[in-house]
């Protein structure tokens, strides 16, 4: 089921929440519409969740809203990004891609490309201590997920001669202020050549060179985690957290019940932090031994 041409996607069990494919990629320029053609539809959902896009971070929508947060990383020029937003060690670790002879550049989406990202994607099937969503999926299916958006996506390669070591695919919302990383991955045994680092420097580039002001490399902190090694990497390059509304708008009587009682959460967000940190520690520890990992892969 399409709405806003665009593919519906509904999560929850107890409470059924529909969301719009790529929901914090591509934003809805009006919701009314987009909430009327849902009520209309076929959809069996309970509640309709939508982000605000950037750069309004106040609420502008009077429909029922939690805060989400972005982590947003303000463009002028690349030059200004390089000498005054950019962390010291962050620098130095894009300087030594280059020296240790990796290269970085837009590229096109094709066949090499596709089975380049299957390569990666296959490496490990662990990545940030959690069971990595696209380890074990053939080439056909990883052309097929790497293939959406291709007309408002730019894709970037960090290459140790021509083997594909690291990649982003940037995709530019429809009024292009703003550009999200949908994917940002790199070969684990390529780490000690900094090739992420490589990959986000070109992003910033890409992104200048478009006169985008906003790019975005998903969420700046998930649920009660507030630091992460993830999250010191994002601080290091620049990025900032920025909430955003997220908004919840009832489809049912039972959506708005739901909504009141917190069911439309995880039960996985409505544990303390302190708990799930030490679940955290324990997941870390089963998987270096189920898959014989050492730590520093994890």
């Amino acid at each position: 089921m399409n709405i806003a041409g665009r593919e519906v996607k509904v999560q929850g069990r107890l409470c059924r929440v529909a969301y719009l494919d790529a929901d914090d990629y591509k934003f809805l320029e009006d919701p009314e519409a987009a909430i009327t053609e849902l009520r209309r539809s076929k959809v069996r959902a309970d509640l309709f969740s939508f982000l605000q896009k950037l750069p309004d971070s106040q609420p502008k929508y009077s429909y029922p809203f939690e805060w989400d947060n972005f982590a947003v990383l303000p463009i002028s020029t690349f030059e200004n990004w390089w000498t005054q937003q950019l962390g010291f060690k962050a620098r130095n670790k894009a300087k030594q891609a280059e020296k240790k002879g990796l290269v970085v550049r837009e590229v096109p989406f094709d066949d090499s490309l596709a089975k380049g990202i299957c390569e990666i994607y296959n490496e490990c099937p662990i990545r940030q201590g959690r069971l990595f969503p696209h380890y074990g999926k053939n080439f056909e299916t990883v052309r097929k997920m790497s293939a959406t958006y291709l007309d408002s996506s730019v894709f970037i390669g960090a290459f140790d001669a021509d083997k594909l070591v690291g990649f982003i695919k940037l995709t530019i919302d429809d009024t292009a202020t703003q550009a999200g990383l949908m994917h940002i991955v790199s070969l684990l045994q390529y780490r000690d050549k900094a090739p992420t680092n490589a990959l986000v420097a070109q992003a910033v580039r890409s992104c200048a060179d478009r006169h985008i002001p906003h790019l975005v490399y998903s969420k700046f902190s998930y649920g009660k985690k507030e630091q992460s090694s993830l999250s010191d990497f994002k601080e290091r390059n620049g990025f900032k957290k920025v909430d955003i509304p997220r908004y919840y708008v009832p489809l049912t009587r039972w959506g708005s019940l739901a909504m009141s009682m917190g069911l439309h959460h995880r039960f996985v967000d409505r544990i303390p932090e302190s708990m799930a940190a030490k679940l955290r520690e324990m997941r870390t520890s089963w998987y270096e031994r189920k898959f014989q990992l050492k730590a520093e892969s994890l």
